[in-house]
């Protein structure tokens, strides 16, 4: 096998696509906002990316197993077409990383799915009720346009810049003049954050002109906001309990 494969799944007809990434990062936020586009809208696996710089494992669903990849849909919303990259796994490596964005790029060369736009999240290390998407970009004209929509560009943040795929989607990108951008939502960065994922999508929903049932990703947040609850609960508890221990000693 080589280090980078890509496998030819379906060939797919759209009309001046975007790439949109979502592979696993800071609270999951990239990774939910992109799978909740391929299961909410009408969507076609096209392509897949295998590596050797993927971890040397393979999933199991229902007994049958694959091997670890990257997956890449061909996504019909409506009044856009998308490509969709997915996936359980980051590269293991600095090489890996180079090497797959490099792949993607590609890809998004191939189906001339222009602009891209990289998903993730901001770590604010503490829980979090209101949640500001913060952007990167390549140029000032997209730049002046997510600013329209919400997104907040701030210096030098985020602090120590943006790594893995999503950073290098911007900075090869650039250098093979792919216009990207990355949207980040704030999170806490302790639990996976299906609100902040879905302040992501609603930039994305009026940046590039579709529309996506937020129901199911509604859910799955107050899923988390009932595990928040009970580790809050905890953590007030064990308070209670040292102070308790404190004024016995005293």
């Amino acid at each position: 096998m080589d280090d980078f494969e890509i496998e030819r799944v379906a060939e797919a007809d759209l009309q001046d696509p975007v790439l949109i990434e979502g592979l696993p990062g800071v609270g999951h936020v990239g990774k939910l906002a992109a799978e909740h586009l391929v299961e909410e809208l009408d969507s076609e696996l096209v392509r897949r990316v295998y590596s050797t710089h993927f971890p040397p494992q393979v999933s199991v669903e229902e007994g049958l197993t694959e091997l670890a990849c990257a997956e890449i849909h061909a996504v019909s919303a409506p009044e856009a077409d998308l490509l969709v990259l997915t996936g359980d796994h980051q590269a293991q490596d600095t090489v890996g990383h180079y090497g797959l964005t490099d792949t993607l790029l590609d890809i998004v060369e191939e189906f001339d799915a222009t602009p891209v736009y990289a998903l993730g999240g901001v770590p604010t290390g503490e829980l979090i009720e209101e949640y500001d998407v913060i952007g990167a970009t390549t140029t000032e004209t997209q730049r002046e346009e997510l600013e329209e929509f919400g997104v907040d560009f701030r210096g030098n943040e985020p602090e120590g810049g943006i790594v893995g795929i999503s950073g290098l989607l911007l900075g090869l990108g650039d250098r093979r003049d792919v216009p990207a951008s990355c949207i980040m939502g704030q999170t806490s960065g302790y639990l996976v954050d299906p609100k902040s994922a879905k302040a992501v999508l609603e930039v994305l929903e009026d940046a590039i002109g579709f529309e996506v049932d937020f129901e199911s990703l509604e859910d799955r947040a107050d899923e988390m906001e009932d595990v928040v609850r009970k580790i809050q609960e905890m953590e007030q508890g064990s308070a209670a309990g040292a102070d308790e221990d404190l004024r016995y000693i005293g």
